[in-house]
């Protein structure tokens, strides 16, 4: 067996790995964090464009799916955004507010990293990349044994917070879940979450060359509405209100979007009927909203013609083509451009106080490989840094 026995060993050199690592470290557990990766934090570095939206300061249970809703609740209530801005500051990292209680780094995500591994080396947590494990034990004694590329480990405790399957390029993989398999826990199924959505055919056909045209939209899907901006891509639609509803939307689920949110529709087109009568209508849409987007509209699905020549009738159904735009979505981009893993190591076999498995002691699930998935908007960071100081807690109680 090489190197020294551990008090815990963290499989996952992530957001909530580290800060598992981190709190139990502070409170004077001998921590052992192994990442098969080059370097850690791989997530958190690409994250708000290199500027990582670190928290969320209008987090609430209701801003998470799982199959069980309150099972965040426990770990959300004691590790609150607060705390994580507490530390961001004393480590003088500079942060804005961009919209929605999201909070950025306003320099680099790279400063988190650093805050993180600083707090790891105060604590004297030992981290190693490059360590990939082959295998896991739960030995007669108890203790866990790893087998990985640099040797074999033993500690006591376990945690496991190796993430989901969303964007593989980066390193992800199902080992998470394998793992839980492994020791008698129940996966749910899994499907990308917060990804660009895909279309073909006649949508396809239509927008495809509006590629980079970007408009504010409210997104309705299974019940479920988010107002924010909708980008138009080459192979199909993206932006926050899009990335948002993908976590509602499955193939053949409706979706319908209000291309003009928070304008009353059927007044402005009265007004332009009575103040505009010789002004077309795609000419009008255009001050509104994007230009080429209101042409192509235009073009394609409302007739456009002098405002005076509208009847009431023709009226009305331009007002529910533009507040109930339906638009047929075949599918997502999947795991390679998802910025999380919906499902995951299903809720009922852990303790929503301490994240410990329910059926093997001292063994912990944290961060993304869970089934908790946050809004976008900082909130699956959160739920990182909840969960890691939970189960950190509770390994060091």
């Amino acid at each position: 067996m090489s190197g020294p026995t551990h008090d815990a060993i963290v499989i996952g050199a992530g957001a909530a790995g580290l800060m598992a690592a981190i709190t139990a470290g502070q409170r004077g557990l001998r921590v052992l964090v192994v990442d098969h990766a080059n370097k850690v934090g791989k997530k958190i570095l690409m994250s708000g464009g290199g500027r990582c939206n670190f928290t969320n300061t209008g987090t609430t249970p209701a801003h998470y799916l799982s199959a069980n809703p309150h099972f965040c609740k426990s770990a959300l209530a004691r590790y609150t955004p607060w705390h994580f801005i507490e530390l961001v500051e004393r480590h003088r990292i500079a942060y804005h507010e961009k919209e929605l209680g999201q909070l950025f780094c306003d320099d680099s995500s790279k400063q988190v990293v650093a805050m993180l591994l600083a707090e790891c080396a105060a604590a004297g947590v030992e981290v190693r990349t490059h360590c990939s494990i082959e295998r896991a034990e739960h030995l007669d004694d108890g203790r866990f044994r790893l087998h990985a590329s640099q040797g074999r480990f033993v500690a006591p405790a376990l945690v496991v917070a190796s993430g989901g399957l969303s964007i593989p390029s980066m390193g992800a993989s199902g080992f998470g879940y394998a793992l839980a398999r492994q020791f008698g826990h129940a996966v749910l199924p899994t499907r990308a979450g917060l990804v660009p959505l895909t279309l073909t055919g006649t949508h396809a056909e239509r927008l495809q060359d509006l590629a980079g045209v970007s408009l504010r939209v409210e997104a309705r899907c299974n019940g479920v509405r988010f107002r924010n901006f909708m980008l138009v891509t080459h192979r199909g639609i993206s932006g926050p209100s899009i990335l948002q509803i993908s976590n509602f939307w499955q193939p053949g689920d409706d979706l319908r979007l209000d291309l003009l949110p928070g304008i009353d529709v059927e007044a402005q087109l009265r007004e332009w009927q009575a103040g505009r009568r010789d002004a077309e209508l795609k000419t009008l849409l255009a001050e509104v909203m994007p230009k080429r987007f209101a042409q192509r509209l235009c073009e394609h699905w409302i007739a456009s013609k002098p405002m005076r020549q509208y009847t009431p009738r023709e009226l009305q159904a331009i007002c529910g083509q533009l507040q109930d735009w339906p638009l047929v979505a075949s599918g997502t981009e999947g795991y390679r451009t998802a910025e999380v893993t919906l499902g995951g190591v299903e809720t009922d076999g852990l303790s929503s106080a301490t994240m410990m498995s329910r059926h093997v002691p001292g063994l912990y699930f944290v961060g993304e490989v869970v089934d908790v998935t946050g809004w976008l908007g900082g909130y699956n960071f959160q739920w990182a840094w909840a969960s890691g100081h939970a189960a950190g807690s509770a390994m060091a109680a």
